[in-house]
Parts: C-alpha cells; structure tokens; sequence
C-alpha cells in the first residue's frame, strides 16, 4: 500500500501505550491510518480536543496511530487533497462542511465521519437515523441556529435598524438567506448581504457591511468565518460593528456575543464515532448524531469597547457573561 510524505510516521508498538484492554477490542498490535481534510490548522482547540478524546479511547498519534495530514487545506486544493488522501487508503477519514462531499465523489467505501451545518440539506446522508453508504457524523442545526442567533443580536442592540448579513454561499443557500431577510424586515430593519467564498474576500465584504451603513452583523455559519475568526472578530471590534458569532468559543475570543453547541464538544463527540469505525462499526450503521447543549455567551468586555449595553434581560438569560 503506497503511503505518501505527508503521512505522519509511527513511533512504537500499541502494546506500549499502558492502555486499559478493555478499550481495546480492535486488533492487538495495529497501527491505524486516520485521513483529515479541513481548512482548519492542526493546532486548533478544537482538534485538540478532537486527539486527547481520541487517545483517551486507545488511538494514539505516534504509537499506533498515524495521520494523512490534510489540515489547512484551503478550498481551491481541496479537491486535490481529497483524492491524495483516499489515494493513501486510510482506515477513515475525518472531515467538515463541504469537504465533504469532494470526499463522497472520490470514494464510496472509506468510511467517512464529518461534521456538517445540515448533513441532509448538504445531501451527506439518506437520513439521520440510518445514514447509508460510507459517511456519518454530526449535523450542528446551523440553518435554525443562524436564524436564532440574529433574533438575540436583535435584541442586545435593539436600536439597530440596519443589520448586515455575513454570508458563505456555498454553505448558506438562497432559501436560508431569503428567510433570515424576511424576518429582519418584518420588523422594519434593513438587510443587506455580503458574500465571501474565499478568505481574499471576508475582510472586504466586513467593510461593506459597514459602507452600507449596517448597525449590527449576523456572522453566518461557515468552516470559513471559523477558521478566520480571529481576525474578523478583531475587525468588527475595530470598525464597531457588533456582532455575533457561531461558537460559544469565539465571544470567549473576544467577540461580543455568541450563541450555538461548544465546538471542542462537538469534536470531542466525532473522535467517540471514528473510533468506533475503526473497531469495525460500519457508519451506515452510526445515526448522526446532534447537539442537545447550546450556550450564550456575551463579553461585556467587547460591548463596553463599542459603548454598547446590552439589556439586563439578556445578561440574565446568558449562560457565561464575560466582564
């Protein structure tokens, strides 16, 4: 079996890990192959979480674990990765978002564990209950979440009567956005939407959020806008626009607010279905999985910087407030 340079390389046996039998029912003594095609980096606090679950469970990078390495793959070599790493016949593949579906074009049996906005809606699996072919996973609500997210940034700025729309078009689809519009407007705030599909395009669509004259902005869910989350919570804090984000994480980062599942739990829980794969569960067989725990956080810190209130009634509500 061919095995590419970019392949992490084993480093001892699986006997030597100290691990407990009973969390090893898969084959004693094998190594494992773990693809991974994202845009996010493998320092991310996220894959953190991700491998310490992972060792936790007995596959340990370096002993018996190794990794065909696709982190930080950005969107126009995406489709190349994809096919490099099926091409290095891993045992699974660890995904999100519409890398998903490049993974889904280039094979039809690796198994395929990823975490999408709407795993249905993006045409992954034939149901959540009983997925299907070779991909399971965890689908995070993102279309009923984003919707959810602008009526609190309504309410923590209330004055606002334009609210701009930071959007991924090839994760927020037209009806999304057509329905996210319609609710701003019924109640008599102005909507304009800015595209970006690319990171040469987020800064500049931040800029004409605010050129457009926006008083507020519903930061949209995509593996994008997380990956570049620090720099846009940084300049929406610069330019004052309040904003509200994905991931509790993110207002914990310094955003204002944010509303949506912790994402370190969301990845904690797909290393608990890789696992299983490798031990030979097949992922047709996997119901994907949801989140049942959303948290909201408010930075105080960020509202006082743009001289922002937010209403006691909010505050209240919030499951942290940052001050």
């Amino acid at each position: 079996m061919k095995r590419r340079c970019f392949i992490t390389l084993l480093g001892g046996a699986a006997l030597t890990l100290g691990v407990p039998l009973e969390a090893w029912p898969q084959e004693a003594g094998r190594a494992y192959l773990l693809g991974v095609l994202v845009q996010s980096p493998r320092s991310a606090a996220h894959w953190i979480a991700f491998f310490d679950e992972f060792a936790k469970l007995g596959f340990v990078e370096g002993r018996n674990l190794a990794i065909v390495d696709g982190f930080n793959t950005p969107r126009d070599g995406a489709e190349r990765r994809a096919s490099e790493i099926v091409e290095a016949r891993p045992d699974a593949i660890v995904t999100a978002g519409t890398y998903t579906v490049l993974l889904q074009r280039a094979t039809k049996t690796i198994p395929i564990l990823t975490v999408m906005d709407d795993v249905l809606a993006g045409g992954a699996v034939a149901s959540l209950a009983h997925p299907g072919g070779n991909t399971t996973g965890i689908s995070i609500f993102a279309p009923e979440l984003d919707g959810k997210r602008q009526e609190v940034l309504l309410e923590a700025v209330p004055r606002t009567r334009h609210l701009a729309l930071l959007a991924d078009p090839t994760v927020t689809r037209p009806p999304q956005l057509k329905a996210l519009e319609d609710s701003a407007k019924s109640r008599g705030i102005a909507v304009s939407t800015h595209l970006a599909v690319n990171t040469n395009e987020v800064m500049p669509a931040l800029e004409a959020a605010v050129a457009a004259e926006a008083q507020a902005l519903n930061v949209l869910a995509s593996p994008l806008f997380n990956r570049y989350r620090a720099e846009i919570i940084e300049r929406a804090a610069a330019l004052r626009l309040p904003a509200i984000y994905q991931w509790p994480e993110m207002a914990e980062e310094g955003g204002l607010i944010a509303y949506g599942p912790r994402f370190t739990a969301l990845y904690r829980q797909q290393a608990l279905q890789t696992a299983k794969v490798l031990r030979g569960t097949s992922p047709a067989d996997i119901p994907v999985e949801q989140p049942t725990k959303f948290e909201l956080v408010i930075n105080l810190r960020a509202a006082k910087a743009m001289g922002i209130e937010i209403p006691a009634t909010l505050l209240a509500r919030a499951d942290e407030v940052i001050e």
